[in-house]
């Protein structure tokens, strides 16, 4: 396993923010990754770690909302940054037993993607992206998600 290197930094500049983002690799469960294959969908990304307990209070809300809104074209992707893959894929696989209905979403660890401008890791967490169905990010939200968010999310649907 590679080490995560916690001092990435996350900048989108006005004009960068117009660029689709970009971000490939593999989910915590093996399957290949990339954000280009979601064009078309609203995209929520929600980078988390196993140590942040406003991340972990978060995941009912964040599950919730997207089983809300299955059948929408809408995608919510969970980035953990924890510092070892084991973490975040022992809460995932503790999570799914308990909501054994919970909405399917690709889970990822973010030693295991590659990510290219505009993203990168983000140096703390929470941090929630919406990226919209030409692939741009165009709302950022740092710390505990507000409802601003799922109005991002709400106001891109058809």
């Amino acid at each position: 396993m590679r080490p995560l290197i916690t001092a990435f930094l996350f900048f989108i500049s006005l004009s960068a923010a117009a660029q689709p983002a970009r971000l490939n690799g593999n989910t915590l469960d093996g399957q290949r990754f990339s954000l280009e294959a979601l064009r078309g969908k609203v995209v929520m990304l929600f980078f988390w770690n196993t140590d942040c307990t406003p991340c972990i209070q978060k995941m009912p809300e964040l599950r919730a909302n997207a089983a809300g809104w299955r059948g929408k074209p809408f995608e919510l992707v969970l980035i953990s940054t924890d510092r070892e893959r084991a973490n975040a894929l022992a809460y995932l696989q503790t999570l799914k037993q308990i909501e054994k209905n919970g909405p399917p979403m690709p889970a990822l660890w973010a030693g295991d993607l590659t990510f290219s401008a505009p993203l990168a890791a983000p140096a703390t967490v929470p941090l929630t992206l919406v990226i919209d169905v030409k692939g741009a990010v165009v709302a950022r939200h740092a710390g505990r998600i507000a409802p601003e968010a799922w109005d991002d999310v709400a106001g891109l649907l058809p």
